[in-house]
């Protein structure tokens, strides 16, 4: 007789009392639980259940793509009693599990929110294209992963919006929640939608489909938030009351209370708040001091592989570094680092936690971490102790050890990876990169000695003030690395025989809240013809065997430019889009550019006023309420010497008035390189 899935699953991590997940290994998906259930003093599967009942039966498990997506119960999920909690948040992740499971922040504000005894989070993510159409031929309402109860009988749905292209799956989840799509036909019985996450810094296209939007770090102000809710429900003050004042708590921005003008020619006139008391300008939350915030030493751990299947510590928030393209760079002053000492109780505790066999370093810059060879140390000193892989991404190339290096690659060798993202000096000033060509070839010649044969480039096109010369500059620089390699390593110690270079070209999307916020956007077509320029340059060279060229999309990177830097017009068609059948659009398998086209056409909107039109200084952009602690000012000194190709110094050497130090701590307080 064959077994329930759901019994199949409820097997599949269950272990012995006081046993690490390494002791009691994680029985592969398809295994019989019988083999699991067998072993002596094993847990019941109503223990590792909880005694829920799935949301989903056996046989709609069986019949979609990868059920455990579903079914909750992980090592390390909270459970708590209902009865016992006041609150009740549902936190999603719009788009499929394996992405969102990947997430450190959803990872630190579920461990944030749980810490609290009144509060119970629970996760959420969005189904699979197979069971979405199931959900909806059964008259299923989506659920929470740790309770499996509908989330429309929740508190709070938490979004986190990281990607412009999820923006029609945000649409799917409060759809298959029961949910009204429009914040202002929600009820009194309805949960507040909240959203939160970098794409907050432009909240304007989803402003019809959210109650709040917090702007900023997460763990500042939402026991502000619950416990006002809390005091508005026991005086039964109903939703709009609670939404007024919360629009008065720093941080939270909702749309309902603000209202905007256009001019004829299509851009804002004015935008203003609707009510007496309601704050003209949101200016984002942060957290000042690292040490006193929770960080997740617990982590839900997948039944399935996810996209980041590993232990992640957060070295730093911020970075120094000032690329004009970069929007984290800029939302994310000033830099804060975390305390060594900190960071290396966090790794022990995960590893203990979770059984994970690598760990990695997570930061938008992590050579500018103060105390990298430190604890790079101590990871290599505990981690080969138990095999565990060190992974240390977004190194710069001019900042690159040989000495950590080489440590590292004794515990696991891969590919090594760089980002130039300009090919010429004159574009890497633009961007304000900072790289020079000696720099990239030493580093890369460190690496070759360090024995490592595999690397990996990252360029952009169409940056503002580009040439076909700057293009060509890209093959030429995958090039002269290439020569590098067969110049530095032996004949006899070549791994395979050459050297595998893989260099892939992303497409600008001009970004909120960046020196380029004011930069024309590329079309399809030249997007598309400066890669075929890359591609035709690359055939070119000598070393072009040796080379790999990988492209991103083109037309789903012009929409990205549209939603990025879109008004609340765009709202309406993202809601159209939607009911013509659109979501998983950030699948490339599942956008549809035509769709997006026509539907703005019917709305009498057109990509080309939100992407190719270079905008004035004085124009109101839709995200001007909105202070990120850096000035405009600032931005437009910034775009001004991008024209004129000049740099600006790090954080470190030199402060540029960027506005952070009004935060009060972090870099902008401490010495300056070279300083007397």
């Amino acid at each position: 007789m064959q077994q329930s899935y759901s019994a199949h699953m409820e097997g599949k991590q269950v272990m012995k009392e006081g046993q690490t997940i390494e002791d009691g290994q994680i029985i592969e998906e398809g295994q019989a639980v019988k083999e699991v259930l067998s072993t002596e003093g094993m847990q019941s599967i109503e223990e590792v259940f909880h005694g829920r009942k799935l949301a989903l039966s056996d046989d709609i498990l069986m019949s979609v793509e990868k059920p455990a997506r579903y079914i909750g119960g992980e090592y390390n999920a909270v459970m708590k009693d209902p009865a016992k909690v006041r609150i009740r948040f549902a936190f999603c992740f719009p788009d499929v599990y394996e992405i969102g499971m990947s997430h450190l922040g959803l990872q630190i504000l579920y461990d944030t929110f749980n810490a609290m005894e009144d509060v119970w989070c629970e996760r959420v993510y969005s189904p699979w294209v197979d069971l979405d159409a199931i959900m909806r031929k059964e008259h299923i309402p989506l659920f929470a992963l740790e309770s499996q109860d509908p989330i429309g009988e929740f508190d709070f749905l938490g979004i986190t919006i990281q990607y412009e292209m999820c923006y029609t799956n945000i649409l799917q989840v409060l759809d298959l929640a029961r949910i009204p799509i429009l914040a202002a036909e929600r009820g009194e019985d309805c949960p507040i939608v909240i959203g939160g996450g970098p794409c907050t810094y432009n909240p304007e296209p989803l402003a019809d489909f959210f109650d709040i939007f917090y702007i900023g770090e997460g763990e500042t102000r939402y026991r502000e938030l619950f416990t006002l809710y809390e005091e508005c429900r026991e005086r039964k003050l109903g939703r709009m009351e609670f939404l007024r004042r919360a629009a008065k708590l720093p941080g939270l921005y909702v749309p309902r209370f603000y209202n905007v003008e256009y001019q004829e020619d299509g851009t804002i006139g004015r935008f203003f708040p609707l009510e007496d008391g309601i704050p003209a300008v949101i200016r984002k939350e942060i957290v000042m001091d690292m040490t006193k915030v929770n960080y997740p030493t617990k982590p839900v751990v997948p039944f399935i592989k996810v996209t980041q299947d590993r232990g992640v510590l957060e070295i730093q928030r911020g970075c120094i570094r000032g690329c004009r393209f970069c929007q984290a760079g800029q939302l994310y002053r000033p830099v804060r680092e975390r305390d060594v000492e900190d960071l290396k109780n966090y790794a022990l505790e995960i590893l203990k936690n979770t059984g994970h066999e690598e760990i990695s370093l997570s930061s938008l810059s992590s050579s500018d971490y103060s105390r990298l060879p430190e604890l790079v140390d101590f990871l290599i000193e505990e981690c080969g102790r138990q095999h565990v892989n060190i992974s240390l991404p977004s190194l710069r190339i001019d900042a690159f050890s040989l000495d950590v290096m080489s440590k590292v690659q004794d515990v696991k060798k891969s590919s090594l990876t760089f980002a130039p993202e300009a090919g010429s000096q004159r574009l890497r000033n633009v961007i304000n990169k900072g790289l020079t060509e000696e720099v990239i070839l030493k580093g890369a010649g460190l690496a070759f000695e360090g024995g490592w044969s595999r690397v990996k480039l990252y360029f952009m096109l169409g940056l503002p003030t580009e040439t076909p010369e700057d293009i060509r500059e890209i093959a030429e620089l995958c090039n002269k690395i290439a020569a590098l390699y067969f110049e530095t390593v032996p004949r006899e110690k070549r791994s395979g025989g050459r050297i595998q270079i893989v260099a892939s070209t992303s497409f600008f999307v001009p970004k909120p809240f960046t020196p380029f916020q004011w930069a024309p956007q590329c079309t399809k077509e030249d997007f598309l013809e400066k890669a075929y320029q890359t591609r035709g340059a690359i055939s070119e060279q000598l070393n072009q065997k040796s080379i790999k060229y990988n492209w991103h999309e083109a037309d789903a990177s012009v929409m990205e430019g549209v939603l990025a830097r879109g008004d609340r017009r765009l709202g309406q068609v993202i809601r159209r889009v939607y009911e013509k059948g659109g979501f998983y659009d950030a699948w490339g398998e599942y956008y549809d550019n035509d769709r997006w086209l026509e539907t703005l056409e019917e709305c009498g909107l057109s990509a080309e006023f939100y992407t190719h039109r270079e905008r004035s200084l004085n124009e109101i952009l839709p995200w001007d309420f909105i202070d990120c602690g850096v000035t405009k000012e600032f931005l437009k000194r910034e775009w001004e010497k991008a024209q004129r190709e000049e740099l600006s110094a790090n954080c470190k050497e030199k402060c540029q008035g960027c506005g952070a130090a009004g935060f009060g701590g972090g870099i902008c307080f401490e010495p300056r390189e070279g300083a007397v």
